[in-house]
């Protein structure tokens, strides 16, 4: 049997060195700037100043922002951690009262220049890893042993990034071709009793196994075998037939554990999401509460009844919450049958169908943000008749409960907002909502509040 007496300790892969180079780097270049623009504009550095350069290496390390593989999403987290620092400074500088005490012009180069700085710096960073990968002594030979569908996924990984510093030797496998994946064969190196003295004699890196599990006999076998090699042996579990949110490796008291399904929101990262609601929901009540004074008087006015409609939902782990938004119908349900509004729909007021087409009869849901059972940004909360149907009929929906829901989505701003008259229109929004909760950042958030406004004044799915 393969057992080892010494303690096992299983922990998450530690970063990458491009990883901690970015992490270095993002508060090197936003204090470098800061300097270089004090030096342009002629001004000694004072207090005020160090105590500024301090707060931001203090906010950004460890940083924010990884080596990101495209540009794209690295230009999305550079400025979304860049905009955050910037509002907390600010609650900084207007909680001290301290603005006074900065050079505008310093300011203004410094917000401007900084994060132009950090793309370029992963622009440049993607340009060293490319040449360096494709130097022979960088790149790592690997084979993989299982030769079906998650054997062909995995090669086939190695094959399409030549950027990973992975050459893919080949497969090894007991099985025969009408088992194994088509096209495998001609890339076969042997089977498994051959693999480790293949291993060795060729000097191969990596081993990933992509056995079934039912295969353990012969995978203790295998690993007893490729402990007398060099190379780096992986284990790669069958679980692309699952919704897999947030998969990481845990060390629960010395076992290994692999998470499947896991909300995002732990640790610092709870801490970060939740102290974003409550500044940015501060922030818009604030500024949109003579708006909502003037939509709460055009409720009343236009049709009889309550100003604010309360509803049922399901929230964090599927717990009942009241959601509040402005009235826009005469009558609207909370039972068992739920009727959701349809364009032309009687029941919407004239003005409740201009609130809900300008989502204005959301405000008050900042609300129940402030009070800690919603978030800004989430999936959004359905009927809890809806779920109860839904839950039945669709994979994985009630995953989207691991997190709060929230005013505005990822569904909602690629277009899936308003009524979901099939369950086809159903998955689609539920699909975002997974996809969301898969790739969840700051810098995400930021993005989907972004297009909501841009998106709020007309929106052709809305009534």
């Amino acid at each position: 049997m393969f057992e080892t007496r010494s303690k096992r300790n299983f922990s998450s892969a530690p970063p990458s060195v491009t990883s901690l180079i970015a992490t270095l780097l993002e508060p090197a270049i936003t204090v470098l700037v800061y300097v270089i623009a004090m030096h342009w504009q002629d001004e000694p550095i004072g207090r005020a100043d160090l105590t500024l350069c301090f707060l931001v290496v203090a906010l950004t390390w460890p940083g924010v922002n990884r080596f990101h593989d495209r540009l794209s999403s690295a230009a999305v987290g550079i400025l979304g951690s860049w905009l955050t620092l910037l509002a907390i400074l600010a609650g900084f500088g207007y909680g001290t009262r301290s603005f006074s005490l900065f050079d505008r012009e310093v300011m203004t180069f410094w917000v401007l220049v900084t994060p132009v700085l950090q793309l370029l710096a992963v622009r440049l960073g993607h340009v060293i890893v490319h040449r360096a990968s494709e130097r022979s002594s960088y790149r790592r030979s690997a084979v993989v042993i299982g030769a079906g569908a998650l054997g062909a996924k995995v090669a086939n990984s190695m094959l399409a990034r030549p950027g990973m510093g992975l050459d893919f030797a080949g497969y090894f496998d007991d099985r025969h071709d009408a088992r194994t994946e088509a096209g495998s064969a001609c890339r076969q190196l042997g089977d498994l009793q051959n693999a480790a003295s293949f291993i060795r004699q060729n000097g191969i890196k990596e081993v990933f196994i992509t056995l079934p599990l039912g295969s353990q006999p012969r995978i203790i076998a295998l690993l007893e075998s490729l402990q007398r090699t060099t190379a780096s042996i992986y284990f790669v579990p069958d679980v692309f037939g699952i919704s897999i949110i947030q998969g990481r490796l845990q060390d629960f008291n010395g076992v290994p554990v692999v998470g499947i399904c896991e909300t995002p929101f732990t640790g610092t990262h709870l801490l970060i999401k939740r102290i974003s609601d409550l500044v940015l929901a501060s922030l818009i009540l604030l500024l949109v509460s003579p708006v909502m004074l003037a939509v709460a008087l055009g409720v009343k006015l236009s049709s009889p009844g309550s100003v604010i409609f309360k509803q049922r939902r399901n929230g964090l782990d599927g717990g009942e919450i009241v959601v509040y938004k402005f009235r826009s119908m005469t009558a609207q349900d909370d039972g068992a049958e739920i009727k959701q509004a349809t364009r032309g729909d009687a029941r919407v007021t004239r003005f409740g169908a201009f609130i809900r087409k300008t989502s204005l009869d959301e405000l008050p849901q900042f609300i129940n943000v402030l009070q800690g059972s919603m978030s800004i940004v989430g999936p959004r909360p359905h009927a809890v008749a809806h779920n109860e149907m839904y839950r039945q009929l669709i994979k994985a929906y009630m995953v989207r409960h691991k997190v709060k829901p929230g005013i505005t989505g990822w569904a909602q701003v690629n277009g899936h907002r308003g009524e979901t008259d099939t369950v086809g229109k159903m998955q689609a929004r539920v699909e975002y909502d997974l996809e969301y909760l898969r790739n969840w950042s700051l810098g995400l958030d930021l993005v989907i509040i972004l297009r909501t406004v841009k998106a709020a004044f007309y929106d052709i799915k809305a009534y």
